[in-house]
């Protein structure tokens, strides 16, 4: 009997590809043939990969009394797995853009084993309501590593400029003086610059 051919040196199924590995894109049929070759094109759309990569739980409060904004990182549900036993050690930085002169990252405490940490800590950021209108919280959930880098998991940005969820609750909190707003967000894969150290 003959065997099925390997695929050549260095290529992957299309189906493997697409489909099985991690971090793989999904594709979508097009409305569209190419008739040249007749068969249709397939075009690579990108996953939206929150729930592959978790979500994490924020909470948002302008204080009048202190002039400033509140950031409670609460809890992440669901993280990708980083490390070779399944888990991460995960942690969260934030950082405001742009806070110039003033503090603007922050890092929560690093908790061991687990894709669904409980963090329950907070951070402030002094400023104006106006002033905060006009930044972005950039929200990054990182795997604590011994050696020289930590992993990426995902992260979020909140501002007035994002879309759906992110843009609402970032205007919402602005907009109520004293009214704490807890929010789940997903985790996105893409890791802007100012997040890494």
């Amino acid at each position: 009997s003959q065997g099925l051919k390997p695929p050549a040196s260095g290529s992957l199924d299309t189906y493997v590809k697409a489909n099985l590995l991690p971090g793989a894109s999904k594709t979508k049929r097009p409305e569209r043939l190419d008739t040249s070759r007749g068969m249709s094109l397939y075009e690579e759309v990108a996953e939206v990969a929150g729930e592959e990569r978790g979500r994490i739980l924020l909470s948002l409060c302008y204080s009048s009394q202190r002039g400033g904004l509140l950031v409670g990182v609460l809890r992440c549900a669901h993280l990708a797995p980083m490390d070779a036993n399944g888990y991460s050690d995960p942690f969260v930085r934030l950082f405001l853009h742009p806070n110039v002169g003033k503090k603007t990252k922050y890092k929560t405490s690093v908790r061991k084993k687990t894709l669904n940490p409980e963090f329950y800590e907070e951070f402030f950021y002094a400023g104006r309501r106006e002033e905060l209108a006009q930044k972005t919280l950039l929200v990054s959930v990182w795997d604590y590593d011994l050696g020289p880098a930590n992993d990426f998991i995902g992260g979020v940005q909140l501002s007035g400029r994002a879309g759906g969820e992110r843009q609402r609750h970032w205007r919402e909190c602005l907009g109520h003086s004293d009214h704490r707003l807890e929010l789940w967000h997903p985790l996105d894969g893409s890791a802007p610059l100012q997040l890494s150290d």
